[in-house]
């Protein structure tokens, strides 16, 4: 499937159009020539802190041929410097893509509408459609398949959880979330994922019991309890996850062969447990990685490739 106006949601695409991402993301990454993206220049508008985003996507389009210029939130100052559409109209003037990492989905939004050129959504407080994709690469290579897999998501109904829920909905990963009550996925998200899949034949759950969505799972994956933009809930959100942390307890639950898996960064000690991420089952730095060939997949998707 083709990814006319960029890439703003997981759900843009279907499950050929995610296999497809996959697949040439493996053979990027295990040497095949990638297509030149020379003379290609993509803006990176970050309003937030980056290190996984900002430099996958540099060197992805740095080792293609193109370029990547990076945009402080200072420098540009979206919807208060400057109009969001005002700044959109003015970029897609200079180069032939943009990546945004936005604390308002709206923002991402704003800037697909009136862009002339494809906006990838690089992170918004709604979803996290990179990383999901990057998440979906490592799953495939460590075991070899996606479809009829279960993935245990511990702890906030945040963006990551969001876009990995859609993902494995349209693949046909059966997806449990375990979250305190308050804190999971919205009924909006999960009757979106519950129509996917009807399609894929996944199963959907979203429960308070740790133990019982870890059972027999054959990925176990977390993400931090306070994400930016929530640092004046912080301490609120500690006490209501203090029982949600993945330990090696709760590891043992899962399936022989499970593997854990977090988006970094990682707050040691709250949702993960101090050296978990340094267990014989973690493939973090793995999935870490994999932002990069996911992101050159991506790009050459959007963007569009020339042979070298």
């Amino acid at each position: 499937m083709a990814i006319p106006a960029g890439l703003l949601s997981v759900a843009d695409l279907d499950a050929s159009g995610i296999q497809h991402l996959i697949n040439r993301a493996v053979s990027l990454k295990h040497g095949e020539a990638p297509l030149s993206l020379k003379g290609k220049v993509i803006a990176l508008v970050f309003e937030k802190p980056s290190l996984r985003t900002r430099v996958s996507f540099d060197v992805a389009m740095w080792q293609m041929g193109g370029h990547a210029v990076y945009l402080s939130p200072d420098e540009v100052g979206l919807g208060k410097r400057e109009k969001v559409s005002d700044a959109a109209r003015t970029l897609s003037r200079f180069v032939d893509g943009i990546v945004a990492r936005t604390f308002s989905h709206r923002t991402v939004e704003t800037l697909a509408e009136y862009s002339r050129v494809p906006v990838i959504n690089g992170l918004s407080d709604y979803e996290h459609p990179c990383q999901a994709l990057g998440d979906l690469l490592t799953i495939h290579e460590k075991r070899g398949a996606l479809k009829g897999l279960r993935l245990a998501y511990i702890g906030d109904g945040n963006n990551v959880a969001r876009s990995l829920l859609i993902a494995a909905s349209l693949v046909g990963m059966d997806f449990s979330i375990a979250s305190p009550p308050g804190y999971g996925l919205d009924e909006a998200t999960l009757r979106q994922a519950g129509a996917f899949a009807a399609g894929s034949g996944a199963r959907i759950s979203s429960v308070s019991d740790c133990r019982a969505a870890v059972k027999n799972a054959d990925i176990v994956y977390t993400d931090v309890w306070v994400s930016m933009g929530q640092e004046s809930e912080a301490e609120s959100r500690r006490r209501a996850f203090a029982s949600y942390q993945v330990d090696a307890g709760l590891l043992s639950l899962a399936g022989e062969d499970a593997i854990l898996m977090h988006p970094l960064p990682a707050h040691h000690g709250e949702e993960v447990a101090e050296g978990l991420l340094d267990h014989p089952r973690s493939v973090v730095f793995d999935q870490a990685e994999n932002r990069l060939h996911i992101q050159k997949a991506i790009l050459l998707k959007v963007l569009g490739g020339q042979a070298a």
